[in-house]
């Protein structure tokens, strides 16, 4: 056998992947009755792979991994997302810097210019993701503007069209004056440092005023009422009065509507029922007039008056300089506020009213219904509540987007008037039987094909289909694949997308096939880094994958970000934790390594483990099968719990602590067991594997004194099913490491290291082979000469004791000098003693405790604490040796 080298990840990883991808591993094994199905998040285009991929694959890939060795014909989804605004953006920004506008070029032959770039820059992530070793079923890629999903959406579209779910009207929506309409959940909020300006509203007939504060002096425009409370007192006297409005001497009406709060600023309140949600609705109770004061591009009109043809923000300052010098601003202060901006470019939000399409709410209904009827199960269960609450408010969903990249409105137009919706092209016209050639102008919402991902990539709305791939010709999907597939098995992906994605999703599958898409939907937390802080260049605390990839490998960055998804908590990711998943990845190399070692001892011909089907006839053997069925039943628990970070505590505990601090351990005693030990941590491979797909699969063949080139991959080796535990050998075990820790304990005391004992006594209240316990206690503690103790006996003389968890220690004191260790012991003592007064002093003095920083006085109670700890144990080591 030739001694490998040290472990290196990045020697294999890359190999290992092509092989297992070249040989169909990933693909869909039709031969399985039993079947699982988990949907990739599909990742937009324009991407690259960040942290919170990384976790999402991840995990995605455990489950993926443990399902196809456990007997499931899995199908593990990959896709792309065609990101319509984001996409469109790229380009727009390539052809402008050559002077192009897309206007100039026309729609056609910028979408051309489109895949163009899809093709040649689009889906970098998707090479990315194999660094990280995840195992999608490649050769089904998906990308949510193919030809197969095409006929998907249209299919959805006129279904819901034809049902009345989906209808064009002109609502208050949110509008980017960049990108065009946006869904609710598509705004974010941000903390904006403005101002809030308080303007006079004169009183028509009258030298007095109303002074009305805003923060976009720039609506004041579009006014058609002011409105007080019907309460104020202050106020009610005018109400059914008129304002003029400044610059304009345009009058408007003053109205009670109890929407005001009296509290705030002044108590008046402008209503511009075209350029704000609330005011939206407030004029359609008052049946007052919207006045649209700026375009699509936010460019102001004639009802701007002089201002008309500046752009809204670039106004502001023009206008208030405008109502000063008339004398019509009463105040200008500092003013704090939340302010929507565009998800994608951060152009600030304008409530506007725009003709559009929308998906009723009513569409969501039944799939409601059902999730709180337990037909899905959310992990962790809390999230039932918040999407409940996020679908009790749920208005209509604006799917319309002025964009050309992306899935265009199959409606179309006829010149006597007619609206057709329509699956195919160019259909012909109900009423006047002419072919249709004018086509809406707006694309679908790229949330739209997305809410379709579960079951239009199996598939529905579509017959048999292929595709190029690689010069190959692959099935993008069977006949039977809806029906295998769908309800998906599971979905995991991040809770900051449930409304995004899942939810619609959810809407999406109920509506269209009458079944909700998933069984499971494991929502996980956000990536943070090591203080709990998100993650964020400008704070340059950015963990890119690609990176602790290419120091730490692929193998250390699955293990550490599953051991740290714990349901319902965040993930706080540092160094530090991938640094104890590479010594766990070490630790297990050396494993590997010693059990050759001692196997080329013993049978130097044939040092491999390949027997798996061999009898456990050591003790020793028997004892770790044992154990092995133990973390058997404990993993495919916790697996099939989503418990990701307690099946990587079983993980560790098990390889770590039972195997390599104890098995390997023991097996100094008993080396006749190293074969039998050889088959158990080779099963301990397989349980591994999900985890840690490369160093398993390495050491797999290494074990076995083969090559993944000529053998096949421990991925489609069979999940350990061994559950059975051997009471009787575990419990003599639990005796022998027991007396093993007890007597290396009393050893330490007495600062021995590995020096051997003449003559140790070990007290016990249970049966156990004599023989065996010496065997293991001779050669691991260190002791010449063990006496087995009745539990009656007296204790021996001239002995130092320790009492473990079943067992009782001595060790004899003859020929030991035990004077420097008191000596030693007792200076130590004085010290701590020192320490801990000058400290309880300091916590003691109210000045200190007054202006210490609070961080100082932490240290110091930790500190204090610390020293009582640790006076305590030497005080204790005193008491045992002085009694002697």
């Amino acid at each position: 056998m030739q001694e490998k080298k040290a472990y290196n990840p990045q020697a294999i990883e890359s190999k290992i992947y092509e092989i297992c991808q070249e040989r169909g591993y990933f693909e869909v094994d039709r031969s399985k009755q039993k079947n699982f199905c988990i949907m990739m998040p599909p990742p937009n285009v324009t991407g690259v792979l960040h942290i919170g991929h990384a976790l999402t694959f991840s995990l995605q890939d455990i489950i993926t991994r443990y399902k196809r060795m456990d007997g499931y014909a899995t199908l593990y989804q990959p896709g792309m997302d065609h990101a319509g605004i984001a996409t469109q953006n790229i380009v727009e920004k390539q052809l402008l810097a050559q002077g192009i506008s897309k206007e100039s070029i026309g729609r056609e032959a910028f979408i051309d210019k489109v895949w163009q770039w899809k093709e040649e820059s689009g889906g970098k992530i998707l090479n990315q993701m194999r660094k990280l070793g995840i195992s999608p079923a490649w050769s089904r890629l998906r990308f949510t503007m193919d030809d197969g999903l095409k006929n998907a959406v249209k299919k959805a579209f006129v279904q819901w069209y034809e049902q009345g779910l989906i209808i064009q009207d002109s609502y208050m929506i949110n509008w980017c004056t960049h990108d065009g309409a946006l869904s609710d959940i598509e705004v974010e909020y941000k903390q904006n440092d403005g101002f809030l300006y308080h303007i006079k509203y004169p009183i028509k007939d009258s030298t007095q005023s109303l002074i009305v504060a805003t923060t976009r002096p720039e609506t004041f425009f579009g006014d058609t009422a002011v409105m007080v409370n019907p309460d104020d007192e202050r106020y009610k006297h005018l109400v059914g009065k008129s304002i003029v409005l400044p610059l304009l001497n345009r009058e408007i009406p003053i109205i009670a509507d109890s929407h005001v709060d009296m509290s705030f600023g002044t108590g008046c309140v402008k209503v511009t029922p075209a350029h704000d949600m609330n005011d939206y609705e407030v004029g359609k109770r008052h049946n007052l007039p919207s006045l649209v004061i700026f375009d699509e591009k936010g460019i102001l009109n004639d009802l701007a008056g002089e201002f008309a043809g500046l752009e809204r923000l670039q106004a502001r300052e023009h206008i208030v300089a405008k109502l000063q010098s008339e004398g019509f601003i009463h105040a200008i202060e500092p003013y704090q506020n939340q302010v929507g901006v565009c998800y994608r470019c951060g152009n600030v939000i304008e409530p506007y009213i725009s003709k559009q399409w929308f998906v009723k709410k009513e569409v969501a209904t039944k799939a409601i219904e059902r999730i709180n009827n337990g037909e899905a199960k959310f992990f962790p269960a809390q999230w039932l509540n918040n999407y409940n609450a996020w679908m009790r408010d749920l208005r209509p969903w604006c799917i319309s987007r002025q964009l050309w990249w992306g899935h265009r409105i199959p409606v179309w137009y006829c010149v006597c008037g007619e609206k057709v919706a329509s699956e195919i092209d160019n259909p012909t016209c109900p009423k006047c039987h002419a072919t249709i050639t004018t086509q809406d102008n707006d694309v679908l919402d790229t949330w739209f094909s997305s809410a379709l991902w579960a079951f239009s990539t199996l598939g529905w709305g579509n017959t048999n289909a292929t595709h190029q791939q690689n010069d190959t010709t692959h099935t993008l999907y069977h006949d039977e694949d809806l029906q295998r597939f769908y309800p998906n098995s599971l979905l995991i992906t991040g809770f900051d997308i449930l409304f995004f994605w899942v939810a619609r999703m959810l809407l999406a599958g109920e509506s269209l096939l009458g079944k909700l898409p998933f069984k499971d939907i494991y929502l996980h937390a956000l990536v943070r880094d090591e203080n709990g802080e998100k993650m964020s260049k400008s704070k340059g605390n950015v963990i890119d994958p690609l990176e602790i990839i290419a120091i730490y490998g692929a193998d250390s960055v699955r293990f550490t970000l599953a051991s740290l998804c714990a349901q319902g908590r965040d993930i706080k990711l540092s160094h530090a934790q991938l640094e104890l998943s590479k010594n766990f990845a070490n630790k297990i190399y050396n494993a590997a390594q010693f059990l050759l070692m001692y196997a080329t001892q013993l049978r130097p011909q044939n040092p491999y483990f390949t027997d798996e089907n061999l009898t456990f006839s050591t003790p020793l053997g028997r004892y770790m099968h044992s154990r092995l069925a133990f973390a058997t039943k404990q993993l495919r628990h916790a697996l099939d719990n989503y418990r990701f970070n307690d099946a990587t505590s079983i993980l560790h505990h098990f390889l770590w602590n039972e195997f390599c601090d104890w098995g390997i351990e023991l097996a100094k005693a008993q080396k006749e067991a190293i074969f039998e030990l050889g088959i158990v941590f080779k099963e301990g491979l397989k349980l591994l594997h999900p985890f840690m797909p490369f160093i398993t699969e390495d050491l797999w063949h290494a074990l076995s004194g083969t090559s993944l080139e000529t053998s096949q991959s421990i991925m489609i080796a069979t999940f350990p099913t061994d559950t059975t535990q051997d009471d009787y050998i575990e419990q003599e075990f639990t005796l022998i490491k027991d007396c093993i820790t007890s007597l290396r304990r009393i050893k330490a005391t007495l600062e021995l290291g590995n020096t051997p004992i003449q003559q140790a006594f070990v007290r016990i209240n249970t049966s156990i082979d004599v023989a065996l316990l010496t065997l293991f206690v001779n050669k691991l503690a260190k002791v010449e000469n063990l006496t087995i103790l009745d539990s009656h006996a007296a204790n021996p003389a001239e002995c130092i004791s320790d009492v473990g968890e079943v067992a009782q220690t001595f060790i004899a004191l003859r020929g030991i000098d035990i004077s420097a260790i008191i000596t030693r012991l007792q200076f130590q003592e004085t010290k701590l003693q020192k320490e801990i007064t000058k400290l309880n002093a300091m916590l003691e003095n109210p000045n200190f405790v007054k202006n210490a920083p609070q961080q100082v006085l932490e240290q110091n109670r930790t500190a204090l604490q610390n020293a009582k700890d640790k006076l305590q144990k030497v005080q204790n080591e005193l008491h045992t040796l002085q009694r002697k």
